[in-house]
């Protein structure tokens, strides 16, 4: 057995799923996965971290994207390649990389709910697609009254000291993981980096078949 289906059938049906809503390349797995990994039988754990943070670690005092004008120039040809080829809508953000501090601050919380995936998804399109402002209480609780969800009490919950301290100490478990950008992928103890990882990083969730 090959370590591919040893790593398989250790860690059969999970799947972490490291994102930042203010990373272009998030949104495109953020809009795919959770239907994805149903199909699949893979859970996913929703976590969300600050790659601001990490950026600066890595001695950047922003996203490559944005320092390498090269970079970035075929970055926003790539996404509009990969956004055709998986249907989904793009708007180049007048504002990247966007702060979403609180849309984080939320995510952390609702990780574990129900309503998480469609939450994710409503914020991603609200800043690839409409182009808001999703730092904004305003935005954010439009996203949350959309879901039919309590937003002020949410927010509330959010911004406590709490869960501010999660988000942080999340984000350095990100570092402390070696992650480096997003989004990231783990299955067990292995890493896949970027979007066009998450279908290989899915089928390394799958157990591993006699033969």
């Amino acid at each position: 057995m090959n370590d591919a289906a040893l790593s398989g059938a250790s860690h059969p049906h999970e799947i972490e799923f490291w994102f930042d809503f203010g990373s272009n390349y998030s949104y495109l797995s953020t809009m795919r996965i959770e239907a994805l990994a149903d199909a699949q039988g893979v859970r996913i754990e929703w976590r969300p971290f600050l790659l601001g943070p990490i950026f600066r670690e890595l001695g950047y005092d922003t996203s490559p994207f944005v320092s390498q004008k090269e970079k970035g120039a075929y970055v926003w040809k790539d996404m509009e390649r990969q956004c055709r080829k998986y249907g989904l809508a793009l708007t180049r953000p007048s504002t990247f990389p966007r702060a979403a501090l609180l849309a984080m601050r939320v995510a952390l919380l609702g990780a574990d709910q129900p309503w998480m995936g469609a939450f994710c998804r409503s914020i991603m399109q609200l800043n690839f697609v409409h182009d808001r402002d999703i730092g904004s209480a305003d935005v954010v609780s439009e996203a949350l009254d959309q879901l039919g969800l309590p937003a002020a009490q949410i927010i509330g919950e959010a911004q406590s000291d709490a869960n501010k301290l999660r988000l942080r100490e999340q984000t350095q478990q990100a570092a402390s993981k070696g992650i480096f950008g997003a989004p990231t992928f783990f299955v067990g103890d292995d890493m896949f980096w970027g979007d066009d990882r998450l279908d290989d990083a899915l089928a390394y969730c799958r157990p591993a078949t006699a033969g």
